[in-house]
């Protein structure tokens, strides 16, 4: 079901790989302001493809602190694990078109390329099978857009990244066919997200090409990186936050989002302090940087 284009729809889409961090619920929360400053539609999917990654009872621990924080979605979850037929539709008919192809190479095979897809398997014509990945060509035509935070981004893709797979080796639908396939069939006009992910936006934007389908506006905001180099994040066991604590943990998450609150609102109710960060909504103070240092969580 693709929903009717509205003038603003955002989205928050976690991972469920382990509970809400201080730093996902910056990006909730700026994603969730962004929106309703606009007075738009907050939409929430859950991105489970990657399923030995899930861990048991996130998704449901995921939407309970998003709630108790009072970053109330518009609608229903989306969840990706449920979308898989449409995902291999799509790439069965890339297959077809001669638009990506099977490719059985190995990490080991790649590692002498720095990270660049040399092509290997382009002209090789390999039949379906379980164990390939799948690439999906792509040009040397520059892919440029103006991010709302981070300005100008230009990116080569056959130069910079080489054809990338929209279905890895193991079966699991790569990340950026899956986001964009969703992304427009929930009508998605707008992306609040992380700065590490501004270096896959000229792939997405390749895919909207493909797809024939305008692109969301971008605002990446940057991340909170530990002293030791290293983002908040699940992998890194970054302390889960407190439902309970949830009006300070917003007052801390506007703080690190440059809103500037005032002290007042350190000790008030869920529900004033997203009223006053809603009216004041100023993505523009946050500086255009991808990462900002912070002391490494105790």
């Amino acid at each position: 079901m693709t929903f009717q284009q509205e003038p603003y729809v955002g989205r928050f889409a976690p991972t469920p790989s382990g509970h809400l961090h201080f730093g996902s619920l910056l990006a909730a929360l700026a994603s969730y302001l962004d929106a309703r400053h606009q007075r738009g539609r907050w939409l929430v999917r859950m991105e489970d493809l990657d399923t030995p990654r899930n861990m048991s009872g996130a998704a449901e621990h995921i939407l309970q602190t998003l709630e108790a924080h009072g970053l109330i979605r518009d609608g229903d979850v989306l969840v990706q694990s449920q979308q898989t037929e449409r995902y291999q539709q799509q790439i069965n008919s890339w297959v077809g078109q001669g638009l990506a192809y099977y490719c059985n190479c190995s990490r080991a095979d790649l590692a002498v390329f720095g990270g660049v897809y040399p092509g290997t398997c382009r002209g090789r014509n390999l039949p379906p099978a379980d164990d390939h990945a799948v690439r999906l060509r792509v040009t040397n035509d520059p892919i440029v857009f103006t991010d709302r935070l981070q300005g100008r981004v230009t990116q080569h893709l056959e130069s910079e990244i080489g054809d990338f797979v929209i279905r890895r080796r193991d079966g699991v639908v790569a990340y950026q066919l899956a986001v964009v396939m969703d992304d427009i069939t929930q009508g998605v006009t707008h992306i609040v997200r992380g700065a590490d992910l501004l270096d896959s936006t000229p792939r997405q934007l390749w895919i909207y090409q493909l797809l024939q389908t305008t692109a969301p506006e971008y605002l990446h905001i940057p991340l909170l990186m530990t002293r030791r180099g290293h983002k908040l994040s699940k992998r890194l066991n970054s302390a889960a936050i407190e439902d309970s604590q949830a009006p300070a943990s917003l007052y801390s998450a506007l703080l690190a989002l440059r809103q500037q609150p005032p002290a007042e609102l350190q000790n008030r109710p869920v529900a004033e302090v997203l009223a006053w960060a809603i009216e004041h909504w100023q993505p523009g103070q946050l500086p255009a940087v991808r990462e900002i240092m912070v002391q490494d969580p105790q």
